[in-house]
């Protein structure tokens, strides 16, 4: 097994920093590798603490009296300089439970009321996002939403255009738009499966 020997911090930035990490690889030679990650000091690195907990949350959420319809964001992302559908999603503070994050989370991006469901903790625990890069990880919280969209808690960085597709736009964006993977996977299940939430039983 590799050996990381130094760690080193390269960024100071509130949001995400990049470290320096060097160590031995498993046949003894120096390696230099970079991690993104969203702690804000060596110590909090998953490196460090062994713990995998919710740096972010995403929400999957149904729409509309018949819960017919998804719940997407069409947003600019600096990375790729265009847009990509995603499901919305945002940072759990300090201190916040992720529940609690993802409904204010919806509210702030989306202006709609977002209602949990209790689910099997297997599904909603941390996943990694890309590993290759971050130690970045997301809880998935899924339920339903209602209310009116409103563009007017968004942040002035955030460029966002609220969807609400039903299965026929879920396949046409999957064709033809760019799509985040996580997103990409779960409107898999919202298209095909005739219970919206039949794969979290």
């Amino acid at each position: 097994m590799p050996k990381i020997e130094k760690i080193t911090k390269q960024t100071e930035n509130p949001y995400v920093n990049l470290y320096l990490v060097e160590g031995k690889n498993k046949v003894d030679h120096p390696f230099r590798y970079y991690v993104a990650s969203r702690a804000k000091t060596m110590e909090a690195l998953k490196i460090k603490t062994k713990k995998n907990t919710p740096d972010g949350v995403l929400m999957y959420s149904l729409y509309g009296e018949k819960r017919d319809k998804i719940v997407l964001v069409r947003q600019y992302r600096v990375s790729i300089d265009d847009y990509i559908y995603e499901f919305p999603a945002g940072l759990v503070e300090s201190g916040e439970e992720f529940h609690e994050a993802a409904v204010r989370e919806m509210h702030e991006e989306t202006g709609l009321t977002f209602h949990p469901l209790k689910v099997d903790p297997c599904y909603e625990k941390p996943f990694f996002t890309t590993i290759g890069m971050t130690d970045e990880a997301c809880s998935a919280v899924y339920g339903w939403c209602e209310g009116e969209i409103s563009r007017k808690y968004l942040e002035e960085s955030e460029v966002i255009e609220v969807v609400l597709a039903d299965r026929e736009e879920a396949k046409r964006i999957l064709r033809e738009e760019n799509v985040a993977i996580m997103c990409s996977y779960h409107l898999m299940h919202f298209i095909y499966d005739e219970e919206p939430f039949a794969f979290l039983k």
